[in-house]
């Protein structure tokens, strides 16, 4: 067991309790410590654990395929320093969910009128054909899914409409899932290829047109949203310090959205509201704005932040491993920092060893898909799994 692993798994042994009973906290037993007592049945879990009670794994840029061998040297001998950073690959969203994945990341473009991104230039350059039913999907109307347009731009689900239904479906045959969290980046970069289609911006209209798309596959019971959070508190940010996520019964079946941008993209989707009123999408922001709920924190140094954040009740997504580097090198630092620090939400590429690189993988001991949280009340059920593979 690596070090990381081991950690955790100490954290689920030695979880202390202070009174016995069902009904009370989480016992483990005298005998057989490696299994919880009566009060970790699911009963209790799903009656006293909350949302922001579970600690997961999930992927970074969870749609995203490999680049061609062919078109991937051309990029290699354009940007030598820069190739190796998109060297990764996902298998479709359903696989992953099926693995245990409650964490997806999608990049999303903006293209109203459909065909923008449908004849990226990379393959022509590289002489390789683009398949027509890309073609076909990319000239519909509506948001897109990719990573670097013209370049790195192959995606299992090639429309945002196509992701979330394959997310709904999966949902909707697996009602007893902890709840999924699928953050998306609101790409409007420029190509990296010359004469490459220029990205639209996101206004007002950009992000009620991403509302809609969710509210097209979704129905309302089936999301998290920032109105349910905030209920009756004046703001989202007092509800969630006052403990308002839903518990672990009710967020069972359901996804929630979560728009990772910085403030000027996030500012233009949250507008004038006080908080989130009326949006899909929880935001990425500070601790001190009145829509703060969930935040981003990735780097290895916002560890102590993270820890903080997730004990005062905020939602927190952190990152394993970026741009391939940790999985070559088999680094786990980084990894058994984030796994420490609590944030909900852990994501990787490498879910599974890559096979070029080495052992490097991101998973939970004995094979949990969710586990308590080892920084939410550890006395009750740290580490103890919530919902198994």
């Amino acid at each position: 067991m690596r070090p990381m692993l081991l950690t955790i798994a100490v954290l689920a042994l030695t979880a202390a309790a202070p009174s016995a009973g069902a009904a009370g906290p989480c016992r483990l037993h005298a005998v057989d410590a490696a299994h919880a007592g009566p009060g970790c049945a699911r009963a209790w879990m799903d009656r006293n654990l909350r949302l922001n009670d579970l600690m997961t794994v999930g992927t970074h840029n969870s749609y995203k395929q490999a680049i061609t061998p062919k078109l991937f040297a051309m990029i290699s001998k354009a940007a030598p320093k820069a190739a190796p950073s998109i060297d990764y690959h996902h298998p479709a969203l359903t696989a992953q969910l099926d693995d245990g994945a409650r964490g997806l990341e999608l990049d999303v473009v903006y293209d109203p009128q459909g065909g923008r991104y449908a004849h990226p230039l990379g393959p022509t350059m590289a002489g390789e054909p683009v398949d027509p039913a890309y073609v076909a999907a990319m000239s519909l109307p509506g948001y897109k899914v990719l990573h670097i347009q013209d370049v790195d731009f192959r995606s299992n689900c090639p429309t945002f409409i196509q992701c979330l239904t394959e997310i709904r479906d999966w949902s909707r045959a697996h009602l007893d899932h902890t709840p999924i969290l699928i953050t998306m980046n609101a790409k409007d970069d420029a190509s990296p290829v010359p004469g490459g289609p220029a990205a639209l911006k996101f206004d007002a209209a950009a992000y009620d047109a991403l509302d809609a798309e969710i509210r097209s596959v979704f129905t309302p019971d089936e999301v998290i949203t920032p109105d349910l959070v905030q209920g009756r508190w004046p703001t989202l940010r007092a509800a969630v310090l006052h403990g308002a996520w839903p518990s672990l019964g009710a967020s069972r079946g359901k996804v929630l959205f979560a728009l990772d941008e910085d403030p000027a993209k996030v500012a233009v989707y949250r507008g004038a509201r006080r908080s989130l009123e009326g949006r899909m999408v929880f935001i990425n922001t500070d601790e001190a704005s009145p829509a703060a709920a969930y935040l981003t924190l990735n780097e290895g140094a916002d560890a102590p932040r993270i820890v903080a954040d997730v004990r005062a009740g905020f939602l927190v997504r952190t990152r394993a491993d970026a741009d391939t580097v940790e999985a070559r090198a088999d680094d786990v630092r980084r990894r058994d920092a984030a796994l420490l620090s609590g944030a909900q939400y852990v994501s990787t590429d490498y879910r599974h060893p890559e096979p070029r690189f080495g052992p490097y993988q991101v998973r939970l001991p004995g094979g949990a898909v969710t586990v308590c949280n080892p920084q939410r009340s550890p006395e009750r059920c740290a580490g103890l799994p919530v919902e198994a593979q």
